[in-house]
């Protein structure tokens, strides 16, 4: 039923932060959720997990070829860590080993830094579309930064009108409306590396935020539905949320963000709830959980 364009597996476990998946538990975690297949997205950035190897989740695709697809993920640092790296060439080469997209990305650096702008223009050339997480600081976080009203995203779908980006992560869902503070968009880390209480925007939708306003805006800006933000920002509003899958129904994507185990994966719950209830059609429904990843990653 559901079509997954946003997970994570590792070949085997990393020892601390998050315990991520091997292929076959993110299959059980499918099987148990009604999902067909879904993205492996890698991690590459060092920044808050260890590494990965595109290669791993080539090898987990080609082992279970029905069940995932591949994403690659190049660091914008890599091969000579400046802003004018051949980095098409790595591109090109998982593109043709089967990869639908490339990301995750966030080393937490600037969205405009030239080095990631590279990467961009690179991906816009070769045709993979990419997904980003984000974040509010540079430093002592992941993600790559970007200002309250999201302007550095906004000149970055300017600068390469043909690059398609899936919006992803609490910096991007927390602006579906209006900021009360900009300390709302992420959590931060304490001194001894805990994580303090986030407090995201909740209750009824009053004032729209930049996010509905740039998808209108911007044709290759989509979004992607994975991990627990998007459906915080949409289930905060059983009227407005609805309306706004209808509205841009051709470029959200259900995805999972599945980290670990026993994470919840409450969208699906959300839309089989106002599919029931009648708050969306079946239409809106079907285009979201698979129909638009079939069509954006030539399933």
């Amino acid at each position: 039923m559901f079509i997954d364009i946003h997970a994570h597996a590792y070949r085997r476990p990393i020892p601390f932060v998050v315990q991520f998946c091997t292929a076959e538990q993110v299959i059980e975690r499918y099987d148990k959720a009604g999902i067909e297949r879904g993205a492996l997205l890698p991690i590459v950035s060092p920044e808050i997990y260890l590494p990965q190897a595109n290669e791993d989740i080539l090898d987990m695709c080609e082992k279970y070829p029905d069940r995932f697809f591949p994403f690659c993920n190049i660091d914008p640092r890599a091969l000579t860590n400046s802003s004018d790296a051949p980095l098409d060439r790595l591109l090109r080469y998982y593109k043709d080993k089967g990869c639908r997209g490339l990301g995750e990305v966030m080393l937490n650096v600037p969205v405009m830094h030239p080095m990631v702008q590279n990467l961009f223009k690179h991906a816009q050339d070769i045709g993979l579309p990419v997904t980003c997480d984000g974040s509010d600081v540079v430093g002592g976080d992941f993600g790559l930064y970007d200002d309250p009203g999201l302007p550095q995203l906004e000149h970055t779908l300017q600068r390469f009108p043909n690059l398609i980006i899936l919006g992803h992560g609490p910096i991007f869902w927390s602006e579906i409306s209006r900021l009360e503070t900009p300390a709302q968009r992420k959590t931060v880390f304490r001194p001894d590396g805990e994580q303090a209480g986030f407090q995201p925007p909740t209750g009824q939708i009053k004032e729209e935020g930049v996010v509905p306003k740039l998808l209108r805006r911007y044709p290759n800006l989509y979004g992607d539905l994975s991990d627990s933000y998007p459906w915080t920002a949409l289930s905060r509003d059983h009227d407005y949320g609805p309306k706004f899958l209808a509205e841009f129904q051709d470029r959200l994507l259900f995805g999972t963000d599945l980290c670990a185990f026993d994470m919840p994966i409450p969208l699906g719950d959300l839309l089989w709830e106002w599919l029931t209830k009648k708050k969306i059609s079946e239409q809106v429904f079907n285009k979201i959980a698979r129909e638009n990843a079939i069509k954006l990653f030539k399933l």
